[in-house]
């Protein structure tokens, strides 16, 4: 049966899972001008490493800002080797991001961010337009960091015992 004829061009219409018959018809917007507007997706999820310290600063009212940038690596096959390949993205963390990076970021510790990307446009002197593209985080989560464990007696045995003791011990 087609039903072409009932939809309104609007309107997005699905069966049911639990439908045993075309009766069972759900209705979903999915754009009327007449209605609210819809956002465009723009979510962004990526994991690496801080390049930098991250710096911290406040705005004019006291919103905290943390800025650093972060390194992603991409391994692929070219030839016979492997190539790395290396970008870098900056990251701004607000209020209580911002608080949580710079308590926790330092160089080199690995982090995933899950944000959204914003586009800064300016003149420059010249008045040539400028542009940048910026990830706002959203979400942060810092990869443990492993440190070597060492016991105060375990100082005491020889070079070679104590490198095969160590453990590793995540900090948080």
């Amino acid at each position: 049966m087609n039903f072409n004829h009932r939809i309104k061009p609007c309107y997005e219409y699905i069966l049911s899972p639990m439908a045993t018959n075309t009766r069972h018809l759900y209705r979903l917007s999915i754009f009327n001008a007449k209605e609210k507007k819809m956002n465009d997706l723009n979510s962004i999820l990526i994991e690496g490493n801080l390049a930098q310290e991250p710096k911290y600063r406040t705005t004019p009212r006291g919103t905290p800002l943390c800025t650093f940038p972060i390194a992603t690596n991409r391994f692929y096959r070219q030839d016979e080797g492997t190539e790395k390949e290396t970008s870098f993205f900056n990251i701004e963390a607000w209020a209580k991001h911002a608080d949580i990076c710079n308590n926790h970021g330092k160089k080199g510790r690995g982090v995933r961010i899950v944000g959204r990307l914003k586009q800064d446009r300016w003149q420059d002197s010249e008045g040539k337009a400028q542009s940048k593209i910026v990830i706002i985080a959203e979400h942060v989560e810092f990869r443990p960091e492993f440190r070597k464990n060492r016991p105060a007696d375990e100082e005491a045995e020889t070079a070679e015992s104590a490198e095969t003791e160590e453990s590793l011990v995540p900090t948080f």
